[in-house]
C-alpha cells in the first residue's frame, strides 16, 4: 500500500529547514513499516502486566472482564489478551496474589482496532481487613500522595467544551482556574501561568500550545494529539524531589504504543482542526505512531473578513523498539508551526491590528530514551532537545513598530533516573540532569509609555547568551508500621545565569491509612524557579536575581464512599519570596504576568525589558472539596469540586494587593451518562468568582493606587456534549455534537481602552458555540 502525504508548513525562509526535517521524518516512518492485509483482530483487549515500581513483568496476574464471563491470565512475559468481546465500554481489572488489585474504567472496545490495556501494579504493603471491601478505581501512586489525579484518554476525550484538549480538561479540578475562558493559561492553586511543568514520556516541554506565551506555559490551545495519549497524571502541589524548576503543578503525560497487528489510521475533523493518523508495526519487536493536522479556522476568519487569521499545524512521530525483556528503546518527535496573517487593507482593520502582538512560532521537542531493567529496578537515560523561535510583532496603525521580537530558545538537555526497591518496604529514587541552554534576543521597542505613565527604558536588544543548568534529587520511599506512608527526598539545582547559582530544596510527605476507606496525607516543602530567559536578557544587573521560592504546606483527607467514588478534602499554603519585581515600576511584580496574549494593553509586562529585583513575595491559601465518580456497572460519572483561595503580592512599594489570578470561589460540575453502548450524553457547568482588573481613568490612563482595585463579574457557563459510534465490519465511526456555553452567558474577562472612542470597554467570551467532530478509525 502506498502512502503519499503533503504538509503544508507555512511561508518564509526559516522554515525551509523544517520542511525537510518533516518530510524525512514522515518517510522514515512509512518507509520502516510493513503493512500487512491481514484482518486486524477486533473486538479484543490486549496488554502487559508490571511491578510498578521494578517495571519487571507480572505472571500469572487474572484478568476480568468485569459483568462478563471473559477474561484471561499474563503469560511469562507479562501479556494477555482476551478474545471476541461485544462492541461495548467495559472495566477491566487485574489482580493476584501480594499486589493491590486495579481496575480500569472507560474500556472501549471496537471493531477494526484492538484495545491496549497495560497494568501496572504495586505490592501489598498495608495491612487490611479482609471483610471490608476497598476500592481499586483510583490508583493511587505511593510517590505522589496528595493533590494527584489521574486521568485516561476516554475521560479527556468525552469532556464536554474541551476541544478534545489535555489541558482544558484539567480545568474542572479543585484549586485550578483559567486566566481566560478561551486559552490554557492554567491557574494553579493562585500560581502564574508561568509555574506549570509539562512531561511528555518523561521529556521536559517548555510548552505545549500553539502560539505559547514567552516565559509562561499557556496558549489558546495544546498541541498533544490526544489519540495518541494513553493516561495523564496531575499533580497541583506537594510533588516529590524528582521534579524541579517549577513551582506549582506537575502534569505527565504518556502516550501510548503504536498497535502490533497492521496499518491503522484514523481520520479526524474536530471542532477547531482536521488530520490524519498511522500506526502499526515496524517489525515484531516495534511499532510506531504518527500524525499531522491542520487548523482550519483560518478559512473561517478570512471568508468572514476578520483583519488577521491564525493558522497552525502539528505533527507527532513516536517509535518504540523492544530490544529483549530487560532494554528498550523509545524515539519521539512532536512539531508545532504557528503563524498569523495581518490584513491592513482598511483603517478599521489597521486600528484592530495595532491591538494584537501577533507571533509566529516555530517550536518542537524530540528526544530518544533507553531503558534497562534489573533485578529489583531500572533505570532510564533521556537525551531530548527543545527549540522555539518566536517571531512576534505589534505595529501601530500607520504600521510603524510598537515591537518587534525575534528570540530563540534552545534546550539540550540529559536525565537519568534511578528506580531501586530495596526492600518490599523500601524504595530509592536517584538522578540527575543536565542541560546546556542557547537564548537569543532581537528585540526592537522604540519609546514605549506604559497606561500608569512609566516610559520603559529599553529600546533595542541584541543578545546571545549560552547557559548551564545542572540538577540532582534523591528520594527515599517507605512503609512504617503497617500504616505509614513515607516521601523523603532532597532536589540540589545549579543555573550558571545567576550570580547565586547553587540551591537546595528538600520535600517530605506522609500518608496514615486510618481505616480501610480513609487516609490522612500531609506534605511539605521547598519549590524553587529559575527566572525565565527573556527576564535576563535585558540587563546585566538582572543576574543578581534569586530563583524563586515558594514553601508549601498541604494537609488532606480521602475517603471511598463507594468501590467506584472518592472524597477528597484538603487545605493549602503557598508562602512566596524572591519574585522578579519591577524597580521602574514599583507596584509590578511578575507573578501577576504571563496570561493572555500579552503586548501593549499589558504593558508588555510579562517579558521583564527593565531592570529586576527579587524583592516580590505573596501567599496563597485554600480550601478545597471534590467528589469523583468512576464508570461501572452504575452507567453514570461525574467529578464535582469547589475551591475557596485567596492570594496576594506585593512589589517594591511593599502593598500587599490581590493576585491579577485571584478568583476566591472556583465550583466545577462534569459527568455524563452512558445511555447505551453507542451512545452517551455529558454536561459541564464552570462558575469563577470575578478576577481583579485595574479600571482606566477618563483619559484613558491607569493609576497605581488603583492597581487591582476593581473586581469583574462572576463567570458562569454551561456546555453540553453527546457522542454517538457507529460500528461496521472493521472500523468505528465516532461522531459528536458539542455546545459550549449553551445559554449564550456573556463572561466578561478583561477590560481595555478605545482610543477612538476614548471609553472602557469590555472583553466578553465568545457566547453559544456548537461544534461537530467526526472521527472514523480503521
Amino acid at each position: 500500500m502506498n502512502f503519499k502525504l503533503i504538509v503544508l508548513l507555512g511561508y518564509g525562509k526559516k522554515r525551509e529547514q523544517m520542511k525537510i526535517l518533516l518530510h524525512t521524518l514522515i518517510m522514515f516512518l512509512l518507509t520502516l513499516s510493513k503493512y500487512s492485509i491481514a484482518q486486524p483482530d477486533s473486538n479484543s483487549i490486549y496488554g502487559k502486566v508490571v511491578d510498578a515500581v521494578s517495571k519487571e513483568p507480572l505472571i500469572g496476574v487474572n484478568i476480568v472482564v468485569l459483568g462478563t464471563g471473559f477474561g484471561a491470565s499474563t503469560d511469562f512475559d507479562g501479556y494477555y489478551k482476551i478474545s471476541n468481546l461485544e462492541p461495548n465500554t467495559y472495566q477491566l481489572r487485574a489482580s493476584i496474589i501480594g499486589y493491590n488489585s486495579v481496575t480500569v474504567t472507560d474500556v472501549i472496545v471496537q471493531p477494526g482496532k484492538p484495545t491496549q490495556i497495560d497494568f501496572e501494579l504495586n505490592e501489598q504493603i498495608l495491612e487490611l481487613n479482609e471483610a471490608v471491601v476497598t476500592s481499586d478505581y483510583f490508583r493511587k501512586d505511593p510517590l505522589e500522595v496528595i493533590s494527584i489525579k489521574n486521568f485516561s484518554y476516554e475521560e479527556i476525550r468525552r469532556s464536554p467544551g474541551g476541544f478534545e484538549d489535555v489541558i482544558r480538561a484539567l480545568s474542572v479540578l479543585p484549586g485550578v482556574a483559567q486566566a481566560d475562558g478561551g486559552r490554557n493559561d492554567l491557574i494553579v492553586r493562585g500560581g502564574a501561568p508561568s509555574e506549570n511543568l509539562y512531561l511528555i514520556d518523561g521529556i521536559e516541554v517548555q510548552n505545549i500550545n500553539h502560539f505559547g506565551t514567552q516565559g509562561a506555559s499557556g496558549g489558546p490551545l495544546s498541541y498533544i494529539n490526544l489519540d495518541f495519549v494513553k493516561e495523564t497524571s496531575f499533580s497541583t502541589g506537594g510533588f516529590t524531589s524528582l521534579y524541579g524548576d517549577k513551582l506549582s503543578s506537575v502534569l505527565k503525560i504518556k502516550l501510548r504504543e503504536g498497535r502490533n497487528d497492521r496499518i491503522g489510521g484514523q481520520a479526524t475533523i474536530s471542532a477547531s482542526q482536521f488530520g490524519l493518523n498511522l500506526e502499526g508495526p515496524i517489525s515484531k519487536n516495534a511499532n510506531f505512531l504518527f500524525s499531522a493536522r491542520r487548523s482550519y479556522l483560518d478559512f473561517i476568519f478570512k471568508a468572514s473578513g476578520f483583519a488577521f487569521v491564525p493558522e497552525y499545524y502539528d505533527v507527532l512521530g513516536k517509535a518504540d523498539f523492544s530490544i529483549d525483556n530487560q532494554n528498550s528503546i523509545s524515539y519521539l518527535f512532536i512539531g508545532a508551526f504557528d503563524n498569523v496573517r495581518f490584513f491592513n487593507d482598511t483603517n478599521d482593520k489597521r486600528y484592530d491590528n495595532s491591538r494584537i502582538l501577533g507571533t509566529d512560532q516555530i517550536q518542537y521537542v524530540t528526544g530518544i530514551s533507553y531503558r534497562r531493567l534489573f533485578e529489583n529496578g531500572f533505570f532510564n537515560i533521556t537525551l531530548s532537545r527543545n527549540f522555539v523561535d518566536y517571531d512576534s510583532q505589534q505595529r501601530d496603525s500607520l504600521l510603524q513598530p510598537v515591537f518587534l521580537n525575534n528570540s530563540r530558545e534552545e534546550e539540550n538537555k540529559l536525565r537519568a533516573d534511578l528506580v531501586y526497591k530495596i526492600t518490599p518496604t523500601l524504595e530509592l529514587n536517584l538522578g540527575g540532569t543536565a542541560k546546556l541552554i542557547e537564548a537569543d534576543s532581537e528585540i526592537l521597542f522604540p519609546n514605549f509609555v506604559t497606561t500608569f505613565g512609566d516610559t520603559l527604558p529599553i529600546n533595542s536588544l541584541n543578545t546571545s547568551n549560552t547557559y548551564t543548568k545542572l540538577g540532582s534529587y534523591l528520594n527515599i520511599h517507605t512503609y512504617l508500621f503497617s500504616r505509614f506512608l513515607f516521601n523523603i527526598g532532597l532536589r540540589a539545582d545549579y543555573f550558571n545565569a545567576l550570580n547565586k547559582s547553587f540551591y537546595l530544596s528538600p520535600r517530605f510527605s506522609l500518608s496514615y491509612q486510618l481505616n480501610e476507606l480513609t487516609n490522612i496525607n500531609f506534605s511539605t516543602g521547598i519549590y524553587r524557579q529559575a527566572p525565565s530567559y527573556i527576564w535576563l536578557a535585558a540587563y546585566e544587573s538582572n543576574k543578581d536575581l534569586s530563583k524563586i521560592r515558594v514553601d508549601q504546606y498541604i494537609l488532606g483527607v480521602e475517603h471511598i464512599l463507594n468501590e467506584d467514588a472518592l472524597l477528597k478534602v484538603e487545605g493549602f499554603f503557598k508562602d512566596y519570596k524572591n519574585y522578579p519585581a519591577s524597580l521602574i515600576r514599583p507596584y509590578l511584580v511578575l507573578a501577576n504576568t504571563g496570561a493572555g496574549f500579552t503586548g501593549s494593553e499589558d504593558n508588555f509586562s510579562s517579558f521583564g525589558l527593565e531592570p529586576l529585583v527579587s524583592a516580590g513575595k505573596g501567599n496563597s491559601k485554600g480550601v478545597e472539596l471534590s467528589i469523583q465518580k468512576k464508570l461501572s456497572d452504575t452507567p453514570y460519572y461525574g467529578i464535582l469540586s469547589l475551591t475557596y483561595s485567596k492570594t496576594n503580592f506585593t512589589a517594591l512599594d511593599g502593598i500587599f494587593r490581590r493576585g491579577t489570578y485571584d478568583q476566591e470561589w472556583l465550583f466545577n460540575l462534569s459527568g455524563g451518562y452512558k445511555i447505551s453502548q453507542d451512545l452517551e450524553v455529558s454536561l459541564k457547568f464552570r462558575f469563577s468568582s470575578g478576577k481583579p482588573f485595574t479600571p482606566f481613568n477618563v483619559d484613558g490612563t491607569q493609576s497605581v493606587v488603583n492597581y487591582n482595585s476593581g473586581v469583574l463579574n462572576s463567570l458562569h457557563s454551561l456546555d453540553v456534549r453527546v457522542d454517538k459510534r457507529w460500528f461496521f465490519a472493521g472500523w468505528t465511526l465516532i461522531t459528536y455534537v458539542d455546545i459550549q456555553n449553551i445559554y449564550n452567558r456573556k463572561n466578561i474577562s478583561g477590560i481595555r481602552w478605545d482610543q477612538r472612542t476614548q471609553a472602557t470597554e469590555f472583553n466578553e467570551t465568545i457566547g453559544i458555540l456548537p461544534s461537530i467532530g467526526i472521527s472514523a478509525m480503521f
